[in-house]
């Protein structure tokens, strides 16, 4: 039995998801020069959007619509790097959070300085994607609606 190109391609994607191991969306670095130039990066990051931003409307550029979507991005760049320096800071450098596995299916968070808000902070925190995936989203939308007004012909363009 042959299957359609679109149906063998979805249950490709089914077969690797079901073998897939975790993917944790925080990841940990080596103590503590690891850690430090990240947390710089992200610093660098948020300073890099902020100034994106700045230019952005300094110059008008944001009256029109690919380069309202770009800083849309840097905003939830902005965030996102804010929520990720957050993780690191109370996860590894402050270390004032503990993951407890309880089963493949259930964590328990523990807070060292017995704090209810830190925990659900924590955990609201560690739900990044979705600060980055809009951030991503409005960058492709930025960048498309840019190459549209440009009147520079596209690959599904020129194969019309």
């Amino acid at each position: 039995m042959k299957f359609p190109g679109y149906l063998r391609q979805f249950l490709l994607i089914c077969l690797i998801m079901l073998f897939a191991e975790p993917a944790l969306a925080t990841q940990a670095h080596g103590e503590p020069e690891g850690l430090y130039a990240h947390q710089l990066g992200h610093l660098f990051f948020i300073i890099s959007m902020g100034v994106l931003i700045f230019w952005l409307r300094e110059r008008q550029l944001v009256q029109a619509a690919g380069w309202r979507y770009i800083q849309y991005a840097a905003l939830f760049f902005i965030l996102w790097n804010v929520d990720a320096f957050f993780v690191h800071l109370v996860d590894e450098q402050l270390a004032v959070i503990e993951i407890q596995r309880i089963n493949p299916w259930e964590i328990k968070i523990v807070s060292n300085v017995d704090s209810k808000i830190l925990i659900w902070l924590y955990y609201m925190a560690k739900l990044d994607h979705l600060l980055c995936v809009p951030a991503l989203l409005f960058l492709y939308f930025g960048l498309r609606r840019l190459l549209k007004d440009s009147g520079i012909p596209t690959h599904k363009a020129a194969r019309s």
